[in-house]
Protein backbone atom coordinates (compact mmCIF):
# COMPACT_ATOMS: atom_id res chain seq x y z
CA UNK A 1 0.00 0.00 0.00
CA UNK A 2 1.29 3.50 -0.85
CA UNK A 3 1.75 6.20 1.77
CA UNK A 4 -1.26 7.98 0.29
CA UNK A 5 -3.33 4.78 0.45
CA UNK A 6 -2.37 4.21 4.06
CA UNK A 7 -3.19 7.80 4.96
CA UNK A 8 -6.56 7.63 3.24
CA UNK A 9 -7.45 4.39 5.02
CA UNK A 10 -6.98 6.17 8.34
CA UNK A 11 -8.04 9.73 7.55
CA UNK A 12 -11.09 9.10 5.36
CA UNK A 13 -13.18 7.19 7.94
CA UNK A 14 -12.15 9.61 10.68
CA UNK A 15 -13.12 12.66 8.65
CA UNK A 16 -16.46 11.14 7.65
CA UNK A 17 -17.18 10.43 11.31
CA UNK A 18 -16.46 14.00 12.36
CA UNK A 19 -17.81 15.67 9.20
CA UNK A 20 -20.40 13.43 7.51
CA UNK A 21 -20.11 13.78 3.74
CA UNK A 22 -22.66 13.64 0.98
CA UNK A 23 -20.81 12.82 -2.22
CA UNK A 24 -22.47 13.04 -5.63
CA UNK A 25 -21.21 12.41 -9.15
CA UNK A 26 -17.89 10.75 -8.29
CA UNK A 27 -18.39 8.57 -11.38
CA UNK A 28 -17.64 11.66 -13.49
CA UNK A 29 -13.97 11.36 -12.52
CA UNK A 30 -12.25 9.25 -15.22
CA UNK A 31 -10.73 6.06 -13.82
CA UNK A 32 -7.43 6.57 -15.65
CA UNK A 33 -5.36 9.31 -17.18
CA UNK A 34 -4.78 12.97 -16.32
CA UNK A 35 -7.71 14.88 -14.82
CA UNK A 36 -8.14 18.39 -13.46
CA UNK A 37 -10.59 18.86 -10.59
CA UNK A 38 -11.61 22.53 -10.53
CA UNK A 39 -13.41 23.45 -7.30
CA UNK A 40 -14.86 26.41 -5.45
CA UNK A 41 -12.82 27.39 -2.38
CA UNK A 42 -14.54 27.95 0.95
CA UNK A 43 -12.04 26.94 3.67
CA UNK A 44 -8.45 25.82 4.26
CA UNK A 45 -9.66 22.29 4.85
CA UNK A 46 -11.27 21.96 1.37
CA UNK A 47 -8.49 19.74 -0.10
CA UNK A 48 -9.15 17.14 2.60
CA UNK A 49 -12.81 16.77 1.65
CA UNK A 50 -12.07 16.53 -2.06
CA UNK A 51 -9.30 14.00 -1.42
CA UNK A 52 -11.60 11.84 0.70
CA UNK A 53 -14.49 12.03 -1.79
CA UNK A 54 -12.48 11.40 -4.96
CA UNK A 55 -11.94 7.74 -5.92
CA UNK A 56 -8.40 8.57 -7.08
CA UNK A 57 -5.43 10.28 -5.45
CA UNK A 58 -5.58 14.05 -5.88
CA UNK A 59 -2.55 16.32 -5.92
CA UNK A 60 -2.89 19.95 -4.82
CA UNK A 61 -0.50 22.87 -4.64
CA UNK A 62 0.03 23.91 -1.01
CA UNK A 63 1.75 27.14 -0.01
CA UNK A 64 5.30 26.74 1.31
CA UNK A 65 4.35 28.20 4.70
CA UNK A 66 2.24 25.13 5.47
CA UNK A 67 5.39 22.97 5.36
CA UNK A 68 6.93 24.73 8.37
CA UNK A 69 8.26 22.10 10.82
CA UNK A 70 9.15 24.44 13.68
CA UNK A 71 6.70 22.89 16.17
CA UNK A 72 5.13 19.47 16.75
CA UNK A 73 1.67 20.49 15.43
CA UNK A 74 3.27 22.00 12.33
CA UNK A 75 5.35 18.87 11.77
CA UNK A 76 2.16 16.79 12.02
CA UNK A 77 0.44 18.98 9.43
CA UNK A 78 3.47 18.77 7.15
CA UNK A 79 3.51 14.99 7.42
CA UNK A 80 -0.21 14.82 6.59
CA UNK A 81 0.19 17.10 3.57
CA UNK A 82 3.11 15.11 2.24
CA UNK A 83 1.39 11.78 2.83
CA UNK A 84 -1.45 13.03 0.63
CA UNK A 85 1.00 13.99 -2.10
CA UNK A 86 0.71 17.75 -1.71
CA UNK A 87 3.20 19.95 -3.56
CA UNK A 88 4.85 22.90 -1.81
CA UNK A 89 5.16 26.14 -3.76
CA UNK A 90 6.81 29.44 -2.87
CA UNK A 91 4.09 32.10 -3.13
CA UNK A 92 6.39 35.11 -2.89
CA UNK A 93 6.11 37.58 -5.79
CA UNK A 94 8.00 36.35 -8.82
CA UNK A 95 8.27 32.80 -7.49
CA UNK A 96 4.87 31.14 -7.39
CA UNK A 97 3.40 31.43 -10.88
CA UNK A 98 5.98 29.61 -12.99
CA UNK A 99 6.82 27.05 -10.31
CA UNK A 100 3.15 26.26 -9.74
CA UNK A 101 2.47 25.87 -13.46
CA UNK A 102 5.51 23.64 -13.99
CA UNK A 103 4.64 21.41 -11.03
CA UNK A 104 0.99 21.20 -12.01
CA UNK A 105 1.77 20.28 -15.60
CA UNK A 106 4.20 17.61 -14.41
CA UNK A 107 1.41 16.02 -12.34
CA UNK A 108 -0.87 15.89 -15.38
CA UNK A 109 1.89 14.68 -17.70
CA UNK A 110 2.34 11.71 -15.36
CA UNK A 111 -1.35 10.81 -15.72
CA UNK A 112 -2.45 11.88 -12.25
CA UNK A 113 -5.38 13.87 -10.87
CA UNK A 114 -4.64 17.51 -10.11
CA UNK A 115 -6.91 19.60 -7.89
CA UNK A 116 -7.10 23.35 -8.34
CA UNK A 117 -9.10 26.22 -6.85
CA UNK A 118 -9.43 28.64 -9.80
CA UNK A 119 -10.46 31.54 -7.54
CA UNK A 120 -6.89 31.49 -6.21
CA UNK A 121 -7.94 32.08 -2.61
CA UNK A 122 -10.88 31.36 -0.34
CA UNK A 123 -14.12 33.20 -1.02
CA UNK A 124 -14.48 36.10 1.44
CA UNK A 125 -18.27 35.83 1.58
CA UNK A 126 -19.39 32.47 0.18
CA UNK A 127 -19.94 33.73 -3.36
CA UNK A 128 -18.06 32.38 -6.39
CA UNK A 129 -15.42 34.74 -7.71
CA UNK A 130 -13.68 35.06 -11.07
CA UNK A 131 -11.35 32.22 -12.01
CA UNK A 132 -7.69 32.69 -12.81
CA UNK A 133 -6.74 31.66 -16.34
CA UNK A 134 -3.91 29.36 -15.25
CA UNK A 135 -6.67 26.73 -15.08
CA UNK A 136 -7.38 27.03 -18.81
CA UNK A 137 -3.68 27.09 -19.66
CA UNK A 138 -3.19 23.81 -17.81
CA UNK A 139 -6.23 22.18 -19.40
CA UNK A 140 -5.53 23.33 -22.95
CA UNK A 141 -1.80 22.61 -22.73
CA UNK A 142 -2.13 19.14 -21.20
CA UNK A 143 -5.36 18.10 -22.90
CA UNK A 144 -6.63 16.83 -19.54
CA UNK A 145 -10.41 16.88 -18.99
CA UNK A 146 -11.70 19.37 -16.41
CA UNK A 147 -14.22 18.04 -13.89
CA UNK A 148 -16.01 20.82 -11.95
CA UNK A 149 -16.38 20.26 -8.20
CA UNK A 150 -18.73 22.05 -5.80
CA UNK A 151 -18.13 22.06 -2.06
CA UNK A 152 -20.84 23.02 0.43
CA UNK A 153 -20.69 23.45 4.19
CA UNK A 154 -16.90 23.63 4.51
CA UNK A 155 -17.02 27.36 5.21
CA UNK A 156 -18.79 26.66 8.49
CA UNK A 157 -16.15 24.16 9.61
CA UNK A 158 -12.97 26.17 9.31
CA UNK A 159 -13.70 29.72 8.13
CA UNK A 160 -10.94 32.27 7.79
CA UNK A 161 -9.60 33.25 11.22
CA UNK A 162 -10.85 30.15 13.03
CA UNK A 163 -8.27 27.77 14.52
CA UNK A 164 -10.43 24.95 15.87
CA UNK A 165 -12.72 23.19 13.35
CA UNK A 166 -16.41 22.89 14.18
CA UNK A 167 -18.70 19.96 13.40
CA UNK A 168 -20.79 20.23 10.25
CA UNK A 169 -21.98 18.20 7.28
CA UNK A 170 -20.12 18.65 4.02
CA UNK A 171 -21.30 18.19 0.47
CA UNK A 172 -18.97 17.34 -2.43
CA UNK A 173 -20.50 17.28 -5.89
CA UNK A 174 -18.62 16.29 -9.06
CA UNK A 175 -20.01 17.39 -12.41
CA UNK A 176 -19.58 16.21 -15.97
CA UNK A 177 -16.29 17.24 -17.63
CA UNK A 178 -16.55 20.71 -19.17
CA UNK A 179 -16.37 20.82 -22.96
CA UNK A 180 -13.33 22.95 -23.78
CA UNK A 181 -13.04 21.79 -27.39
CA UNK A 182 -13.90 25.28 -28.79
CA UNK A 183 -10.56 26.52 -27.39
CA UNK A 184 -8.38 23.51 -28.24
CA UNK A 185 -4.88 24.55 -29.28
CA UNK A 186 -5.36 28.13 -28.06
CA UNK A 187 -3.60 27.96 -24.69
CA UNK A 188 -1.17 30.64 -25.82
CA UNK A 189 -3.90 33.23 -26.38
CA UNK A 190 -5.33 35.34 -23.56
CA UNK A 191 -8.94 35.65 -24.71
CA UNK A 192 -9.49 31.89 -25.28
CA UNK A 193 -7.93 31.21 -21.87
CA UNK A 194 -10.38 33.64 -20.26
CA UNK A 195 -13.37 32.21 -22.12
CA UNK A 196 -12.44 28.63 -21.24
CA UNK A 197 -11.91 29.55 -17.60
CA UNK A 198 -15.28 31.31 -17.48
CA UNK A 199 -16.92 28.19 -18.91
CA UNK A 200 -15.50 26.12 -16.06
CA UNK A 201 -16.54 28.68 -13.44
CA UNK A 202 -20.09 28.65 -14.84
CA UNK A 203 -20.14 24.86 -14.47
CA UNK A 204 -18.98 25.15 -10.85
CA UNK A 205 -21.67 27.77 -10.16
CA UNK A 206 -24.34 25.52 -11.64
CA UNK A 207 -23.27 22.71 -9.30
CA UNK A 208 -22.87 24.84 -6.18
CA UNK A 209 -25.73 27.29 -6.62
CA UNK A 210 -23.41 30.15 -5.68
CA UNK A 211 -23.83 33.66 -6.95
CA UNK A 212 -21.03 34.53 -9.36
CA UNK A 213 -19.03 37.72 -8.89
CA UNK A 214 -17.15 39.21 -11.90
CA UNK A 215 -14.17 40.14 -9.74
CA UNK A 216 -11.12 38.37 -8.32
CA UNK A 217 -11.45 37.23 -4.71
CA UNK A 218 -7.94 38.44 -3.86
CA UNK A 219 -8.85 42.01 -4.88
CA UNK A 220 -11.98 41.98 -2.73
CA UNK A 221 -10.01 40.61 0.24
CA UNK A 222 -7.41 43.35 -0.14
CA UNK A 223 -10.13 46.00 -0.10
CA UNK A 224 -11.70 44.50 3.02
CA UNK A 225 -8.32 44.48 4.79
CA UNK A 226 -7.74 48.12 3.88
CA UNK A 227 -11.11 49.07 5.34
CA UNK A 228 -10.34 47.20 8.56
CA UNK A 229 -6.95 48.92 8.86
CA UNK A 230 -8.38 52.37 8.11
Amino acid sequence: MTLYGAAKVVVAPASRLVWPQRVEGAHHVPRRGPVILAANHLALIDPLFIGVACPRQVRFIAKQELFDEATLPKRALTALLRSFGQLAVDRRPGQSAQEAMDNSLAVLDSGEVFGIFPEGTRSPDGRLYRGQTGLAWLALTSGAPVVPVALAGAERILPSGRRIPSLNRVGVRFGEPVDLSPWKGLAHKARPRREATDAVMSAIAKLSGQEQVPRFAASVKAELEQRRDA
